[in-house]
């Protein structure tokens, strides 16, 4: 098992950064897909982008795509989703998950853990 822990959201202006952190105890997170999703009110929770078991892949979801990265320091056992140009469209919950899975899956249902969830707000 995995407990995951989401840091680093809050405020921003358009077109700023924010780097968040999923810091995950227990088992390490190189044994899992690992993922971000976002929620925002009213709407379903999406696929932001993903991280293979092994690393070696990664996909983003087409609205994200060039200005989200992920990544993962497996010494200090923790993901994050580096944001640039943010829009105030990328308003939303994010939430971290690990997946007991090789491949990254964009379906929320594939996932076996969750964050508690980091709020991030754009400014127009």
């Amino acid at each position: 098992q995995v407990q995951l822990v989401e840091s680093g959201g809050g405020l921003v202006q358009a077109g700023g950064s924010l780097r968040l952190a999923c810091a995950a105890n227990g088992r390490t997170i190189s044994s899992y897909a690992m993922s971000w999703f976002r929620q925002a009110p009213g709407k379903e929770r999406e696929f932001v982008a993903g991280l293979s078991r092994s690393g070696g892949s990664t996909y983003y979801a087409d609205s994200v795509k060039g200005r989200f990265t992920i990544s993962r320091d497996n010494a200090k056992n923790t993901v994050y989703l580096q944001m640039n140009s943010l829009k105030p469209e990328d308003t939303a919950v994010y939430y971290c998950a690990a997946a007991d899975k090789r491949a990254i899956a964009s379906r929320s249902a594939a996932y076996d853990y969750w964050g508690q969830g980091t709020q991030v707000t754009v400014s127009s």
